[in-house]
């Protein structure tokens, strides 16, 4: 056991250290380290907005806390954000001025059990009008505290970076009027893949219909199994699934019942033409014998065993079921899936092919360069994506509460297929557009930023918008992007503050202006 929780933690640490490495190596294009390029014009420096340096002078604390077992219940220090959700391995950035929140990072620098680890939680108000009252969610993440500084007032500048997820069990105020909580690490799956010996030489297929798997099915492992008898065995099937496996096996076949209700929404055509095929084939052999398969037991080329029916239904059939299968091309057969469902419908679930498919959706929307080191991490981009998203914290929220991965890919897809207008959470004003979206910043189009007085944003930017309203003038004081001034902006509609007009104090420096819109003021868009 500890063998397995050592590897863990070594896993998780090199992850971590190939997602930073990834995040410099997709945004560093060549510029130096003002953000000039080769011509006289200058364009800003992405990297720039992800070092915080309006946070001033930071000091690394050069600490690097090994992953926590999963399942494991300890109290930390927590900070409560309203319109935050923190993600694993996302950056954030804390303006910390209150006095409780000043004595949880202080106890966090010097506590033995867990140092320098607080957790994050997500805050917010009741929709009802008349019950404003402040709610928390049940599910955040561990944060690690990377850079820090005391200043002169006594507040500090912190900068984190999330870690793992937990469930919040219980929280208290202790008799410092310090926030609490007992939190449960979450013990996270590994990426699914599809089975090697799912597909290929067709194992015996009783009922093709059955909504159980009551028929011989091969082994879903990694390999073959060394003992034919027990891998076809009734039970080898479910037995082989780990525990995330079987969560897989169970949804689908709860989402198919039978091979002519499966929803092919989702696959390509060629695999939708291919899955049609075998069934209509499948079912006019079917219909042909009027029964079972009937045959003897063999070997394919491969010697894996093939099954269709036994002797004695053979003999109570007669002569004709023999001639019926005697014109039977059994090579038909060992094209068909081994397992209860075809192949499109296990790329549904299987990470590395959702991976594949968000990344490639996510280039379309940001413009961002090649993620094939995410691609091949599933786990990592599930997060990454989920961290970046233009969407409402609500949803956000959900994303970090889905336990599962190719789960999380899957919603995220959704959540980008359907995103195209961004608009006002109040008054569903249209404010931009998703071709309107702008990568300022390493964290990508929506990063997490502190105010002078402590309140963390986190902000969508876009290189245009329209129904907004600019609110008093420009000041470059603690400008979240060196080299532009801000302005507050409001919907024109509603007047509620949307973000931040941004505008180059320097008129070689490209883009002239940009916005920054409040995630927590944006609606979904559910068209």
């Amino acid at each position: 056991m500890d063998d397995v929780r050592i590897l863990e933690a070594e896993r998780r640490r090199i992850q971590e250290l190939e997602f930073e490495e990834l995040q410099v190596e997709e945004e560093v294009d060549g510029r130096d380290s003002t953000g000039a390029g080769s011509s006289d014009d200058f364009t800003f420096n992405p990297c720039l907005a992800s070092l915080h340096t309006y946070l001033g002078e930071v000091e690394d604390t050069h600490h690097r806390l090994a992953f926590l077992d999963g399942g494991a219940v300890l109290n930390l220090p927590l900070f409560y954000l309203e319109g935050v959700v923190l993600f694993p391995e996302a950056t954030l950035p804390l303006r910390v001025v209150q006095p409780n929140f000043i004595s949880a990072v202080e106890r966090a620098l010097v506590q033995v059990d867990n140092p320098f680890i607080v957790g994050v939680v997500r805050a917010y108000r009741g929709s009802d009008s008349d019950n404003r009252q402040l709610r928390f969610a049940t599910v955040g993440t561990t944060a690690e505290i990377r850079q820090y500084r005391r200043l002169e007032d006594g507040s500090l500048n912190v900068v984190t970076r999330g870690q793992q997820r937990f469930h919040l069990k219980h929280r208290w105020i202790d008799v410092e009027g310090m926030p609490c909580g007992e939190v449960q690490i979450i013990q996270e799956d590994i990426p699914l893949r599809t089975p090697k010996d799912a597909f290929g030489k067709l194992a015996p297929l009783s009922n093709l219909r059955s909504h159980r798997l009551s028929r011989v099915l091969p082994s879903l492992g990694y390999g073959h199994s060394d003992n034919d008898s027990e891998a076809n065995s009734d039970d080898s099937f479910e037995n082989a699934l780990s525990s995330a496996g079987m969560r897989t096996h169970q949804s689908a076949l709860d989402s198919c019942y039978g091979y002519d209700v499966m929803d092919e929404s989702t696959s390509s055509d060629d695999d939708k033409f291919l899955s049609q095929t075998e069934m209509r084939s499948t079912r006019s052999h079917l219909n042909e014998s009027k029964g079972p398969l009937y045959s003897d037991t063999g070997k394919n080329a491969d010697n894996t065993t093939l099954e269709i029916g036994n002797s004695s239904d053979l003999a109570k059939k007669g002569e004709g079921s023999k001639r019926c299968w005697k014109n039977t091309d059994l090579n038909h057969f060992h094209r068909v899936p081994r397992a209860f469902w075809p192949h499109w419908v296990y790329r549904m679930y299987d990470s590395y092919c959702l991976a594949e498919r968000a990344a490639d959706m996510w280039k379309q929307i940001v413009g961002a360069p090649s993620m094939d080191g995410l691609v091949r991490k599933p786990d990592l981009l599930s997060f990454y994506i989920a961290s970046k998203i233009p969407v409402s914290e609500e949803t956000r929220q959900e994303l970090l509460e889905i336990d599962g991965i190719s789960y999380r890919l899957r919603r995220e897809i959704g959540l980008l297929e359907s995103f195209d207008l961004v608009q006002c959470k109040t008054c569903k004003t249209v404010i931009a557009q998703r071709s309107d979206m702008l990568v300022m910043s390493t964290e990508g189009p929506l990063g997490a930023y502190v105010n002078s007085h402590g309140y963390v944003h986190e902000i969508m930017t876009l290189q245009k918008a329209n129904g907004l309203a600019l609110i008093g003038r420009a000041t470059v004081e603690y400008s979240w992007f060196p080299g532009y001034a801000w302005t507050i902006a409001e919907c024109a509609s509603c007047e509620t503050q949307m973000g931040w007009l941004f505008t180059a104090t320097k008129k070689k420096l490209k883009p002239q202006s940009f916005w920054g819109i409040r995630s927590s003021q944006v609606a979904d868009d559910t068209r």
